[in-house]
């Protein structure tokens, strides 16, 4: 009996069009993280369970995929790639140098509802600064967001700032003090954009309790955005740094933020405060982030985090503090497609080189092997065919030339030239002048 070829809910195959596009998109983020020296490191896809289930929110824990292996050991595949690394820091950190700066790519996997740019197994891109509470490392990862989405192509997104410690300063403000209350109030807050006003203040009311008077003054204040200058903005706020100590250091930790981005040559319009920005995830404890595009908002954030002063201490009494984000690679890549920003090639290769006689195959090999050495990439067609195939087979894929040899009387070393654009065609040139037209387009 035939087994039916297909793939699991929230699970995908590639074909080479968007692998393609991914590996580009990975490769030019991992040339910025390498210029700011990130390295890289890999760890595995599956951790013991305990590892990973003291961290997270409730939600994803929900979402993990555990179970019992061969050896009957509990195990779970990693819902992220911080996790993890509070692990591998805490293992080795002995053999590290601090601070410590990474970057590393890698499938998770999460158990919940598959929708559009959102997958049960999805490719995470993580960089993070570990061993320093400086805001230096809190500005050079908002450098980092900044440099990976324009080299990316990407011109129109905002990177939104907020502190966890305004948030709490914001919920003590209003009588809740008790951690898992904050945490829970914040998770409700996070929701604001899938659940709108009313879905958030039904939540509090019947989760948690709390008044819907109450909780329109929580979202009153937590629905605060910049909209003008930083200046202005933090000149707007300052009387809130009188509510208590921990709204106060919030705030100004965002202004000396500011303070270091200032200098800089950003758009100074992409990086924002909203005070709406809570993060799901429940180790962020400073500073966080989230990136929306503005041509595409309903994709939600294509690349998010924050500093988690807390992390390691599930697995060391040492206290480690760090600061990262990860690049939702998934939903990146469904943004780009939609914006027309990935090119339709199915192909590595720049060009594809057809021989019109079996006699001419170790030449053609020998040729493109010449164009490989001067940094060409060339495919070498492998039929001995009429030429409506191959040209066929260069447009459906994306070739930018086609090299034809022997299409009429053969002489040595040349060759005729196509351009699949332009339609330019250049008969019997040498394989230097061909190779100056491929490099000179």
């Amino acid at each position: 009996m035939l087994v039916t070829p297909r793939t699991l809910s929230g699970f995908k195959d590639r074909l080479p069009q968007e692998s393609m596009a991914k590996n580009m998109l990975l490769n030019r983020v991992s040339e910025v993280f390498l210029k700011f020296g990130f390295v890289p490191i890999e760890t595995p896809h599956i951790e013991h369970a305990d590892i990973l289930v003291k961290q997270g929110s409730e939600e994803i824990q929900k979402e993990l995929y555990r179970f019992n292996d061969r050896g009957g050991r509990d195990v779970a595949l990693r819902f992220d790639l911080t996790v993890p690394l509070a692990r591998f820091i805490t293992q080795y950190q002995n053999e590290l140098e601090l601070p410590f700066k990474r970057y590393a790519i890698g499938n998770v996997f999460r158990g919940e509802r598959a929708q559009k740019g959102r997958y049960r197994e999805f490719t995470q891109c993580d960089f993070d600064f570990i061993g320093s509470e400086s805001l230096s490392c809190d500005a050079e990862i908002l450098q980092v967001i900044y440099a990976s989405l324009i080299n990316l192509g990407m011109s129109e997104f905002s990177i939104w700032l907020n502190h966890r410690k305004i948030l709490n300063g914001i919920c003590k403000h209003f009588g809740i003090t008790d951690k898992s209350s904050v945490d829970a109030v914040l998770r409700v807050i996070d929701k604001l954009d899938k659940i709108e006003l009313g879905g958030v203040i039904s939540e509090l009311n019947i989760e948690l309790g709390i008044s819907t008077q109450k909780a329109q003054e929580i979202l009153e204040y937590t629905s605060i955005k910049q909209n003008g200058a930083g200046k202005e903005f933090f000149k707007s706020i300052e009387s809130m740094k009188e509510w208590n100590k921990e709204l106060k250091e919030g705030i100004e930790e965002l202004e000396e933020l500011y303070e270091i981005l200032l200098p800089l040559q950003m758009d100074k319009d992409c990086y924002r405060v909203n005070f709406s920005i809570a993060r799901g995830l429940g180790y962020y404890t400073g500073i966080v982030y989230e990136t929306v595009l503005h041509r595409l908002p309903s994709i939600g954030s294509v690349c998010s985090g924050g500093r988690y002063d807390n992390l390691t201490r599930t697995f060391s009494k040492q206290r480690l503090s760090g600061v990262g984000a990860s690049i939702g690679v998934d939903r990146l890549l469904a943004a780009m497609k939609e914006l027309r920003l990935i090119g339709g090639k199915s192909t590595s290769a720049r060009a594809l080189i057809i021989s019109m006689d079996k006699a001419y195959l170790g030449y053609v090999h020998s040729l493109a092997e010449s164009f490989r050495r001067s940094g060409i990439a060339i495919e070498v067609y492998p039929d001995i065919v009429k030429l409506k195939k191959p040209f066929s087979y260069a447009n459906v894929l994306g070739h930018e030339f086609v090299l034809v040899v022997g299409e009429s009387e053969f002489k040595a070393k040349s060759v005729t030239l196509k351009n699949m654009t332009s339609g330019m065609q250049m008969e019997d040139i040498t394989f230097l002048k061909a190779l100056e037209l491929l490099k000179e387009d």
